[in-house]
Order: C-alpha cells, then structure tokens, then sequence
C-alpha cells in the first residue's frame, strides 16, 4: 500500500473559544472536537469548551470528525462522567 496519496496532518488548531474572547483562559486541552453550527461553520474545541458550547447551544452536532474518544470526553464534561475531571465528591 502507498502512503504517496496520503495528506499531511495538520497542526492541532487554537481552541476557538480563546481566540474569539480575550475573557476565556487558554484551552488546557488538545482540540480534537468538532462542533458544526446550522448553516454548517465548523467549530474545533477542546472536550471541556466543547462542552460548554454544546450545552448553550441546542441547535449544534457533532461532526463526524469528531473521534468516539472526543466526544466521550464532552459527555464526561458536561455530565461530570468525569473525563479529564478532578474527581470531586
């Protein structure tokens, strides 16, 4: 099997929450979800922005570039499944 056709990966991207509000602390995590608003603009998150995204927001989905792993992690998050979670009782 060739690998000639193969694209290169991308670097992983900013979270874009911390570039469209100064307020919002850097992201802790890797981006790796990927939200998609109605008229189809795509949104690349950490699990823990994600979250608070998907949870304001009933009209997004995820993509289906968005691995299992990421969007168990979301779910941890907003649910306190505790993905990535302090572990507090």
């Amino acid at each position: 099997m060739s690998t000639a056709h193969r694209p290169r990966k991308s670097p992983p991207l900013a979270c874009d929450l911390r570039q469209r509000d100064a307020q919002v602390p850097t992201c802790a995590g890797r981006e790796q979800v990927v939200l998609v608003e109605l008229d189809g603009t795509e949104q690349w998150l950490c699990p823990r922005h994600a979250a608070a995204v998907w949870l304001t927001d009933p009209t997004l989905r995820f993509s289906a570039k968005t691995r299992p792993e990421g969007i168990s992690a979301v779910m941890g998050q907003a649910f306190g499944g505790g993905s990535g979670g302090g572990g507090q009782r």
